[in-house]
């Protein structure tokens, strides 16, 4: 992606502005119908208040032309609502009420309000999208209410009261999970919720009744007091969805490892070691967990993705960044053995996660491969083009058999994993990767290796 120009797939939606890349940078092209209203954003004090309070993008403009006016934002990682957490959710939702909420002041608003305009930067959620604002007109409701209830309440709502799994429902409805599907799925006590009960199961209700009628509704005024106050309920909607205590399968995993105090530390300073020789910036710890081995780099300056399958994992370790304000790790959900694929319009508009893997220098994967391959069924073969295709540098945890903890997951199984050997790890792996260091964790069943891509 070096040549100018290139548009952003996700971007054709919008008739008033558009996602390029320049250079190897995204910029975003204002167009000529939009102007009055960048203009009125950017002059009116709306941008400045927002910036600062880290919930717009900033950016600086390139050029100026008859036709557009070149941005160039600041740059992000994009991510995607079902790799979110709960909290993170949540910090979205709150966000993007909080927006509403300023532009209001400055007769302004939202026009829309998908969760994918909201991203996370530093681990705080902003507004990415810059030509999200339009003129408030007097009487005028929010046009991005349903919208709103659609991206952000109803899977809040069904992550807390029916399954935590069901923010994953995005995947098939990219566009808002449907408020009438929302309402069948959650519990019936909901309905004696009077918040949910407003803006789920009523609002279905009075979108089916007028899904067929041919009039444009146009006798319902709303004053901007009135507004404002709904803008507020939803906030304290949003507010009092919280989850129920969740126990799941890697949540406490730190607690019940098979490891001595001892090989524990030997660990992490094996690794530190290996961090000391290569220095990398952009990291992927894959099955992160609550990150305390991610953190062996982001306290050192490198910027990591923590991803790890437990949605509970990936809430502890975002709640604790929220409460330390750390900025160099981003925890996300992600399922290794089935990542988020290319979606949407030609299978273009959201990529796939190999696709935006853009200059990763080293990749974690600790305590991993043994459930890729006994629980997953995926070869070492696989597993090393994946890798390799990815990063530059690997760290990686080979697990013999003598671990207790396979010797667990083998045990009501039949044993026909004959390739699972280190010799042959090291074999299949050693055809993409030339080994820089191998040491062997004391007291244990496992070895670390590094090694650099060929």
């Amino acid at each position: 992606m070096t040549n100018s120009n290139i548009k952003e797939e996700s971007s054709f939606k919008d008739p008033d502005a558009g996602v390029f890349v320049e250079n190897g940078v995204y910029i975003r092209k204002i167009y000529e119908r939009y102007r009055p209203e960048y203009e009125k954003l950017m002059q009116s004090g709306l941008y400045e208040n927002l910036t600062a309070a880290h919930l717009l993008v900033k950016h600086e403009e390139i050029r100026r032309g008859e036709d557009c006016i070149v941005i160039k934002p600041e740059q992000v990682f994009v991510s995607y609502p079902w790799e979110w957490c709960f909290s993170q959710l949540k910090d979205a939702a709150l966000a993007t009420l909080k927006i509403q909420q300023t532009a209001l002041e400055f007769d302004m608003s939202l026009k829309d309000a998908n969760c994918f305009n909201i991203q996370f930067l530093n681990n705080k959620p902003l507004l990415i999208d810059t030509s999200s604002f339009e003129n408030y007109e007097e009487g005028s409701a929010w046009v991005a209410y349903r919208q709103f209830c659609e991206n952000f309440i109803a899977p809040l709502a069904l992550m807390a009261y029916t399954d935590l799994n069901l923010n994953g429902l995005f995947l098939m409805n990219i566009n808002g999970i449907p408020l009438e599907l929302t309402s069948k799925l959650l519990p019936f006590k909901t309905k004696f919720n009077l918040n949910l009960f407003t803006h789920i199961h009523l609002h279905c209700r009075m979108q089916n009744k007028y899904s067929d009628n041919s009039k444009k509704v146009t006798n319902i005024k709303i004053s901007k007091m009135q507004l404002q106050n709904i803008i507020k309920n939803l906030q304290s909607t949003v507010e009092s969805i919280n989850l129920p205590k969740y126990e799941t399968e890697w949540g406490d995993y730190y607690s019940f490892t098979n490891y001595t105090e001892k090989s524990f530390e030997e660990k992490k300073k094996i690794i530190d070691n290996f961090r000391n020789i290569i220095n990398p910036e952009i990291v992927w710890d894959f099955g992160s967990n609550t990150g305390i081995f991610s953190r062996i780099f982001s306290d050192n300056g490198s910027k990591v993705i923590a991803f790890d399958i437990d949605k509970m994992a990936i809430e502890k370790n975002y709640l604790k960044i929220k409460h330390d304000k750390e900025t160099n790790i981003f925890p996300l959900v992600s399922d290794l053995s089935n990542p988020s694929p290319s979606l949407g319009w030609a299978n273009k508009e959201r990529k796939s996660l190999s696709q935006r893997a853009s200059n990763v220098d080293l990749i974690l994967a600790l305590a991993l491969i043994h459930h890729l391959r006994f629980t997953c069924n995926i070869p070492f073969e696989n597993m090393a083009e994946y890798f390799s295709s990815i990063s530059r540098y690997m760290i990686i945890e080979f697990v013999d058999k003598q671990d207790s903890k396979v010797q667990k997951m083998l045990l009501n199984r039949k044993d026909v994993f004959d390739d699972y050997t280190q010799e042959n790890f090291e074999s299949v792996f050693g055809k993409h990767y030339n080994f820089i260091k191998k040491e062997k964790i004391s007291d244990t069943a496992r070895t670390l290796y590094l090694m650099e891509k060929k």
